[in-house]
Order: C-alpha cells, then sequence, then structure tokens
C-alpha cells in the first residue's frame, strides 16, 4: 500500500506564532511593528499549539501517512530558519529528522493533503487537499484527525 503524504505547516498549525508575537516586547517598536516575524529569536521557544504534538505523534505513527513538515520562515530573519528545525527536532525527536521542508511556495510539492492555516504561499493551489487549519471546517486537531479517520 502507497502511504498518502501528508504536509504540516507550523506557525498557526502546530507552533503558537500569534500568542508570541502579541506577548513579545519588540512587537510593538519600530522596526517589528507590522512585521514581527523579524523579531530575532522568535522562533525559538514557540508555544506548541493545543492538541497539536499529540496529533503529529499520530499522524507520524500511522502507517498510512509519510509526513512532512512545511514551513515558510521569513526571508528577514535568517535565525528563524534555524529555530524552526530545532523546534521540529525538540517536540518531535528523530522521527522528524530530514522531514522539514522550508519554502515559500507550497503548491510546488507534491502530496495528498496540506494542513495549513495561511492562503498566501500558494496553499489554494496546492494538488493535493488543502485542510485549512482553523477554518469552520477543520477548526482544531480533533476534526483534522476525524477527517483523515485517525483514532
Amino acid at each position: 500500500m502507497k502511504k498518502k503524504i501528508i504536509y504540516i505547516d507550523m506557525d498557526g498549525v502546530i507552533s503558537d506564532f500569534s500568542k508570541a508575537k502579541s506577548e513579545h516586547l519588540l512587537s510593538k517598536q519600530s522596526p517589528y511593528k507590522g512585521r514581527p516575524d523579524r523579531i530575532p529569536n522568535i522562533y525559538r521557544d514557540l508555544e506548541p499549539i493545543k492538541d497539536a504534538i499529540e496529533s503529529v505523534n499520530k499522524i507520524i505513527n500511522n502507517e498510512s501517512f509519510e509526513l512532512f513538515f512545511l514551513s515558510t520562515p521569513p526571508w528577514d530573519n535568517p535565525d528563524a530558519w534555524m529555530h524552526k528545525r530545532i523546534w521540529i527536532e525538540k517536540y518531535f525527536g528523530k522521527k522528524a529528522r530530514h522531514k522539514l521542508i522550508l519554502s515559500a511556495r507550497k503548491d510546488l510539492n507534491i502530496g495528498d493533503f496540506l494542513i495549513d492555516d495561511s492562503k498566501y504561499r500558494g496553499q489554494p493551489n496546492f494538488q493535493g487537499e488543502w485542510l485549512e487549519f482553523g477554518s469552520e471546517r477543520f477548526p482544531n486537531w480533533e476534526a483534522v484527525l476525524s477527517y483523515l479517520k485517525i483514532d
């Protein structure tokens, strides 16, 4: 049986960037006001989204799927690239080794499912099925797992 490929976005899907940017002291100051993604080290210690770690582990451990993390780091914050990789390892360990893809064009990846909360990096043109995390249809991880038929 061929495994279905699932891509999972990071910020807003498994890591809580919204909370970090609203709580960070520099987010309301120049040059970061309106661009909190440029704040040094902001990606280093993001908190996980509710139920994300457990849900992603269920997908990783499911024989029907092959999972990849697909994230777009800000070009103007090079340490974010490294911090995203470290964050994935912190929460998913060795089973996430070589499973992180960084790209500004998510529609260029070939797969069956893309779980993502944004529509600004090619998600609507993804050739598989885009599960818009946080939408009415997929408001949380429980809804995503139910749709994928994962207990």
